[in-house]
């Protein structure tokens, strides 16, 4: 059962397409990934589909809503986390989350037993009542997920949930998103350009790029459609001399390397390298997102590209608590 729907959905500035034509559907209780660099329509996408950015063409509809016109009810319909903190860091998380739920009606006398839930879930309870600029990075998106949990939508939305995270918080939250989708049946949307996170935790992904849908399908799927291992070359390679090997069913460059789909590497990659030209570096894997990426976009995507963003943020931080 679809609970979102797009029909060329688009978003330009001047002759920028931001988002150029999207075509989506979501079902209830799936968690789908927009997949994509910085820039390339993913945080857009999700503010049109919020309805806290007018689209300039094309329709959309979340819960059953028009994004245009019942922007109540789908902002009624929905849970957010943005991809800069939100949340007041001089008030407690107890009284972010009361804020929050007078905002949206939560009936008084149900209010505290909610934000005790909420934040018990995040494994905050003990923490409530202490001041948001006192929190980590990762508590505080953690706060931040509960907030938007309270009011109890059906849909979550979660901009880059992990950015800026060290490794032990991001599987942490990484779990919680899990549990979200496992205990509440919950419909979840986010956007990231992890891949790792993309492929533990949606259904299916859409991978984005300039503004367009570039591919659609489950992370396995798209894995599997790369076929054979991918061997990386540097150095001087013949490509027309690679290119001619039977066995050799698709090559990209990016970031000074050669990436190579091949058949069956463990016995190809002598004859591969015999024709090659002067390789100074090699090495071989199985495909992963990052080569779906590749393939369909013609670049690699660093994780990087996100990494700074993330310190800068990380900093804002620090400087908050000043």
């Amino acid at each position: 059962m679809e609970i979102i729907k797009t029909v060329d959905l688009s978003k330009r500035y001047g002759a920028l397409s931001a988002v150029d034509s999207i075509n989506l559907t979501i079902n209830k209780g799936e968690i789908f990934g927009l997949l994509g660099p910085n820039g390339a329509g993913k945080t857009t996408t999700l503010m049109m589909l919020s309805s806290l950015l007018k689209p300039t063409s094309g329709t959309a509809t979340v819960n059953g809503f028009d994004v245009l016109k019942q922007s109540e009810q789908v902002r009624e319909s929905i849970g957010m986390v943005f991809q800069d903190p939100s949340s007041d860091p001089v008030l407690s998380a107890y009284d972010n989350l009361k804020l929050h739920a007078l905002l949206y009606d939560v009936p008084l006398k149900s209010i505290d037993a909610k934000i005790s839930q909420v934040l018990s879930l995040v494994d905050l309870e003990k923490r409530k009542h202490d001041l948001v600029k006192t929190f980590s990075g990762g508590m505080r998106r953690r706060m931040e997920i509960a907030r938007g949990l309270l009011h109890e939508p059906r849909i979550f939305f979660l901009d880059e949930p992990t950015l800026g995270l060290d490794p032990q918080t991001r599987d942490h939250i990484w779990q919680y998103i899990k549990t979200l989708a496992e205990k509440i049946q919950m419909t979840i949307i986010l956007t990231t350009h992890y891949m790792e996170e993309a492929e533990k935790l949606c259904d299916r992904i859409a991978i984005i790029d300039q503004g367009k849908i570039v591919a659609l399908d489950s992370p396995a799927n798209l894995i599997r459609a790369i076929g054979g291992d991918i061997v990386q070359l540097r150095g001087v390679v013949n490509t027309d001399a690679v290119k001619k090997l039977p066995f050799v069913r698709d090559i990209r460059e990016s970031d000074h390397s050669y990436y190579l789909s091949v058949e069956n590497a463990a016995q190809n990659l002598q004859k591969l390298l015999a024709v090659a030209g002067t390789i100074d570096f090699v090495a071989v894997h199985s495909p992963d997102l990052k080569d779906v990426f590749l393939r369909y976009t013609g670049r690699a995507m660093r994780e990087e590209e996100g990494d700074l963003a993330g310190h800068l943020r990380n900093i804002n931080r620090v400087l908050e608590r000043k």
